[in-house]
C-alpha cells in the first residue's frame, strides 16, 4: 500500500524534524518545507493528502500559502492543519476560505497532532501499529 503523504511546513527546523519523525514512525510519508513558497511547490508536485503548517513564516505565511493552494485544481480541496502561536486567532470565515480544517496552538503535543492527522486522513496503512509517545 502506498503511504499517505503529509507536508510539514515550519521555519523552525526542530519542529519539522520532530513532526517528520513522528509521522514517518506512524507510517506516513512526511515531506518538509521551511516556508510557504517551498510548501506550495511540494503540494503541487507531490499530491499530499494533508498539510500541517505554521502560521508565521518568512516569504509567505501559512494563511497566504493556504489561499494559494485554493487557486490550483489539484490542491483546491487539500485539508490544512494550522499551527499558531498561543493567543493567535483565525476567524472561522478565514479558516473556511483557506481550507484550514483545524488549528493547534504552539507548543503542541506531537501525539495530539498525530491524532488529528489520523482523524483527517485515516491510518497510514493497515499494517501500521506503531504508537507514538
Amino acid at each position: 500500500m502506498v503511504s499517505k503523504k503529509v507536508v510539514v511546513v515550519d521555519d523552525e527546523a526542530h519542529i519539522r524534524h520532530i513532526m517528520a519523525m513522528k509521522l514517518s514512525n506512524a507510517g506516513y510519508e512526511a515531506l518538509t518545507a521551511e516556508d510557504g513558497e517551498e510548501a506550495l511547490e511540494l503540494c503541487l508536485t507531490e499530491g499530499p493528502q494533508l498539510v500541517i503548517t505554521d502560521y508565521q513564516m518568512p516569504l509567505m505565511t501559512g494563511l497566504e500559502m493556504c489561499r494559494q493552494l485554493r487557486q490550483h485544481d489539484q490542491t483546491r480541496e487539500l485539508p490544512v492543519l494550522m499551527l499558531t502561536a498561543r493567543g493567535f486567532d483565525i476567524s472561522p470565515e478565514e479558516m473556511a476560505s483557506a481550507g484550514i480544517v483545524d488549528v493547534l496552538s504552539k507548543p503542541f503535543s506531537p501525539r495530539e497532532v498525530l491524532e488529528k492527522v489520523r482523524a483527517l486522513i485515516g491510518q497510514a496503512g493497515p499494517e501500521t501499529t506503531v504508537e507514538c509517545s
